[in-house]
C-alpha cells in the first residue's frame, strides 16, 4: 500500500469564509461535504480536502492516495476557487508534502 499525498495552499484575502462556503455547497451538489463558516471538508473519490479560514486567509489541505489523485484535486479546487475569486484575481501556489 502506498503512504498517502498531500498538498497545502494559503491564500490570502479578506473573504476567505465567504469562499470557504462558497466552494463548499458547490462541491455539495456532487459530493459529501461538511462545513461551518470557518472550517470545511469535501470529500472527493479521489481524495479530501480540508479547508479553513482564519485570520483573512483560506487554507487548503489536500489527501489522495496517490499523485494522480492529488493533481485532480488541486486542479478542481483551484479552478474553482479563480472563478469564484475572480474579482480578487486569486491565486493559489500548492506546496506538495510527504
Amino acid at each position: 500500500m502506498t503512504d498517502p499525498v498531500h498538498a497545502h495552499a494559503a491564500v490570502a484575502t479578506p473573504s476567505a469564509s465567504r469562499y470557504l462556503t462558497q466552494l463548499c455547497k458547490h462541491f455539495a451538489h456532487k459530493i459529501t461535504v461538511d462545513y461551518d463558516e470557518t472550517s470545511g471538508r469535501a470529500e472527493f473519490s479521489w481524495g479530501t480536502c480540508q479547508l479553513s479560514a482564519i485570520d483573512g486567509t483560506l487554507h487548503l489541505h489536500l489527501t489522495a492516495a496517490g499523485p494522480e489523485g492529488l493533481g485532480r484535486i488541486k486542479a478542481v479546487v483551484e479552478d474553482h476557487l479563480v472563478r469564484f475569486g475572480w474579482r480578487e484575481a486569486l491565486s493559489v501556489e500548492w506546496t506538495d508534502a510527504a
